[in-house]
This record gives C-alpha cells, structure tokens and sequence, in this order.
C-alpha cells in the first residue's frame, strides 16, 4: 500500500496556536515529555514509536521521521476527527512543514474512534517484542499473551465501558498481530483484534512492538508501564522455567 496522503492546510498561519501553550499538560508539550520518557527506557529508539493524544475532536501526533527525544511542539499534527472523511487523505487541520505524517496515524485513530480513549501510545520495547517471539514457540496460543496472579494486573481496567481493574487472580489477555512491511497495513489487523477481544488495552505486534491506549493520557502510561513490566517478568520466568500463566485462572 502507499504511503497516506494528507490535505495541506489552507490558512496561511497553519494554526500554530494550536501547539503553542506554557501549559505542561497541554497535549503538544505532553507528547514531548512523553516521548523523552520513552526514549531513555528504550522505547522509542531511532525514529521508531510514538504517541497520539485526543482532546475532544482534536487529535495530537508525533510526526514521522523523528528523534523522539529531540521533539518539540511545532513538529506536532493536528486534526479533528470530525473532518475526517476518507482515511486514505486525511485533512490536518496544523501540518509542520518538512515532515510527514506517522504511518502510525490510522492505528491511533482506531483506538479514539473505537475505544474512545483519550491517549494511544506505541513503542518499540525490547520486552514486548521478545514476548512475541516466545510465543511463537507455543504449539497453541501463539496470538494471544495470557498472564494472571501477578500484582501488576492491577493496573488495568476490565475492560470497555467496564467499571472496575482487573484483580490479581483475573487474567490479562494481550492480543498479537502479525507484521506488515508498512506499518498502516496493520490498522485492519489491530481493528480486528480489538473487536476479537473487546475487553483489551493493547495490541501486541509481533517482532515489532506494543500499541497500548487508555481513557486518559496517566492511563495509557500507566498501562504502557505495567505492560513492560509484565512482559519483562514473562521473558525472565521463562528462563526460569516458570510458567507465567497459571492453572488457577
């Protein structure tokens, strides 16, 4: 598939104001820190990774092409959902000059449009890559990450429009898509796997990395956080011989 197209947009401005605030949680600055976050924990190495966050119509990304950690607001798009009729040309609303949009932008829009979250962040993390790669070594179960009875369940919601996380007995369901060459290729696959397991906070990509949403910004994080976690724990019980997933579930 080719790469999206994408509307200039027609004021000559550019709504710079869009991007522009002192406020630290505004989302362009947000996306910034975050992004320096996820650089020094190893997430977002090179160019790779990212994060989206909604504001009401408004959606907020990190361009393509990069450095995370080097990233300020003026590099950030800006579009509304509501304008948004054809997703293979889409219509930003505030496009920085001498960059591209992230082929990333499609799988972000499913996690608002679908999941109504408010922040959708993806990484490159060692861990979950290495998760995928064990479990192609299962004979069953091959798509789908299962781990319960660890306390970092805790972290998350039970599901859509659920009220309530997940206990220490429940299990997590982590759903796993194959690669694609161009990385908006995966949006079909993502989409059918959150209609598959309604209840999931995150999609696994195999030997590629993690896309993980949430209703707000902290909970993405937070979710992205204790995934990494999780993932880590599995690898090193692996090498231990210790099952992660157990009979009690």
């Amino acid at each position: 598939m080719a790469p999206t197209s994408f509307q200039e947009p027609t004021d000559t401005h550019n709504h710079d104001h869009l991007v522009k605030s002192t406020d630290s949680q505004h989302p362009a600055n947000l996306i910034c820190t975050l992004c320096e976050k996820f650089y020094h924990l190893g997430w977002v190495a090179g160019t790779g990774g990212g994060t989206s966050i909604r504001d009401n119509d408004l959606v907020y990304l990190a361009p393509s092409g990069v450095q995370k950690e080097l990233m300020k607001p003026e590099d950030i798009y800006v579009l509304s959902i509501a304008q948004q009729k054809d997703p293979k040309n889409r219509i930003y609303l505030r496009a920085p000059p001498s960059l591209k949009p992230s082929q990333c932008t499609p799988l972000f829009m499913a996690a608002f449009t679908k999941r109504n979250a408010g922040c959708c962040i993806h990484t490159h993390s060692q861990w979950a890559v290495l998760v995928t790669l064990l479990l192609e070594t299962r004979p069953l179960n091959t798509n789908i990450f299962e781990i319960n009875n660890i306390e970092q369940i805790k972290g998350f919601g039970k599901g859509f429009q659920k009220q309530g996380n997940l206990g220490y007995h429940d299990t997590l369901r982590i759903p796993v898509i194959e690669n694609t060459p161009h990385e908006e290729d995966l949006t079909e696959s993502l989409e059918t796997a959150m209609d598959e397991y309604p209840d999931t906070y995150a999609v696994l990509v195999r030997r590629h990395g993690l896309y993980v949403w949430g209703e707000t910004v902290h909970k993405a994080k937070t979710q992205a956080e204790s995934l990494d976690y999780l993932f880590q724990l599995a690898v090193e019980m692996k090498k231990l011989g210790i099952p992660w997933l157990s009979d009690i579930a």
